[in-house]
């Protein structure tokens, strides 16, 4: 656990993120993360929620049509 510090950035406030949470969430400066709510509180990711629910409908389309697929590759 880490105890992040908000600090004034403009007319906006920021959380300063430690070097070692940066390197595990393989992130630097000017990369976006994404704020998720939860009932238990929050949660800061480098990976789009939204993205993540087109790659699962992609994944489905594909293998609906899998054999279609195969076939248009030959």
């Amino acid at each position: 656990m880490h105890t992040l510090k908000l600090v004034q950035i403009g007319n906006s406030v920021g959380v300063v993120l430690p070097k070692e949470v940066l390197g595990r969430l393989r992130i630097e400066k000017g990369d976006s993360v994404f704020l998720t709510e939860a009932v238990n509180g929050a949660f800061i990711t480098p990976y789009d929620p939204a993205l993540d629910e087109e790659m699962r409908a992609g994944r489905e389309f594909m293998k609906e049509y899998r054999n279609t697929f195969h076939a248009l590759a030959k």
